[in-house]
């Protein structure tokens, strides 16, 4: 857990605010604002958006480093379109992620406050396990060990990491521009990058989060490729710095921890 974060969870009738403070979830503020049905996915962006610039009454800073934002409730009920324009206007005026929580993943969070510290608040299982699967992406050849550090961190938090599933180079590869791992088949020929690097890619699909480890914050021209994958698929994508070189922002977070 990230000490000092704010998060912030929208449901259909009330929105709440914690901070995590000595390790613990401390509830700032509880509101009610009904949303309803029926409203568009601007409708909803002006209206989160307005109570986000608020935020500042509880923390200094509010960006995609020092704040999370869950959505669920009616926020699930958004045809994807409608969805992804929320995303994108929420973006444009706050700077911030709208993270809509698909309704399998609140109910392992529900189970997880539950069975952890026996909260029924969907929050208290979030910040104790963020996710169940995620991928990392990143650099290979440069930043393997703050790769390894990474699936790391995450493996200790209980997440099954699908790709890579491993980090032991296979031996033929190291050195060279394409690296292989212990579990991929050598390359048929220079085309055959295409399949390894879809293979990776796909595994996007089944994760609750992308993890992109950007070291002194470089994002790598294969990152970049990826990155547009990622937006296609409506992922949520968490870099572990501050992203530099990327030209066109787009909704993300940084650093890892609820």
């Amino acid at each position: 857990m990230t000490e000092g974060r704010v998060l912030v969870h929208f449901g259909s009738e009330r929105v709440s605010v914690h901070r995590l403070q000595s390790g613990e979830l401390q509830l700032l503020t509880r509101e009610r604002l009904p949303f309803g049905a029926g409203l568009t996915g601007v409708a909803l962006a002006d209206s989160v958006s307005e109570f986000c610039a608020g935020l500042k009454e509880f923390t200094e800073a509010v960006d995609n480093k020092s704040t999370r934002v869950h959505a669920t409730g009616v926020f699930q009920q958004l045809p994807q379109p409608e969805a992804a324009t929320l995303v994108n206007s929420f973006y444009v005026d706050t700077g911030l992620y709208f993270n809509i929580v698909r309704p399998d993943l609140e109910r392992f969070y529900l189970d997880t406050g539950m069975s952890t510290c026996g909260s029924s608040d969907m929050v208290e299982g979030l910040v104790r396990r963020e996710f169940r699967t995620a991928v990392v992406c990143g650099s290979f050849q440069q930043s393997l060990g703050h790769i390894e550090g990474t699936i790391t961190q995450l493996r200790e938090t209980g997440t099954q990491v699908l790709s890579p599933r491993s980090t032991r180079i296979k031996p033929e590869t190291e050195g060279t521009d394409f690296i292989l791992f212990d579990y991929q088949d050598l390359l048929k020929n220079e085309r055959d990058t295409w399949r390894h690097k879809y293979v990776h890619m796909d595994a996007f699909r089944q994760a609750d989060a992308v993890v992109v480890c950007n070291p002194g914050g470089r994002v790598g021209s294969g990152t970049v490729f990826e990155l547009g994958f990622m937006s296609a698929l409506g992922k949520r994508v968490i870099f572990t710095e501050e992203p530099l070189g990327v030209y066109v922002s787009f909704p993300c977070e940084v650093g890892l921890g609820a």
